[in-house]
């Protein structure tokens, strides 16, 4: 995780955005527990990570996707066990232009990290059994 935080930090300074919607399901999992919890390390790093509520996120994709730059998308893939798979190029404009569309509508609803875990009333240390 290391590498990751220092490529984040990297790419702040030069200027980029790093940019993430997350959605949550209540109640958590241990999974989304721990994860909101080793969040504030990539937060620290300079990404910014926003939630939203699963049941706020009508009309939006069931499929996780990474966009660069608003010019690159992938689509990321899971098996049955939600274990990561890989992933996979879009090229289709059409198809790349609606992920920005669903991108900017999740961020218009989402809150900031930290403003979620004081609002769920999630405490800052390690979850237990996480």
């Amino acid at each position: 995780m290391a590498d990751w935080l220092a490529l984040m930090t990297a790419l702040r300074k030069s200027g980029k955005r790093i940019e993430r919607v997350r959605l949550i399901s209540e109640p958590a999992s241990d999974y989304s527990r721990y994860r909101l919890w080793l969040c504030r390390y990539n937060v620290d790093a300079g990404e910014d990570i926003r939630y939203l509520n699963r049941e706020n996120a009508a009309g939006l994709p069931d499929h996780d996707y990474w966009l660069f730059d608003s010019t690159r998308l992938y689509t990321v893939r899971f098996d049955e066990a939600d274990d990561l798979v890989g992933f996979e190029s879009v090229e289709d404009p059409a198809t790349v232009l609606q992920h920005n569309y669903w991108r900017d509508v999740a961020w218009h609803y989402t809150i900031p990290h930290a403003e979620y875990m004081r609002a769920s009333g999630r405490a800052v240390e390690h979850p237990a059994g996480a």
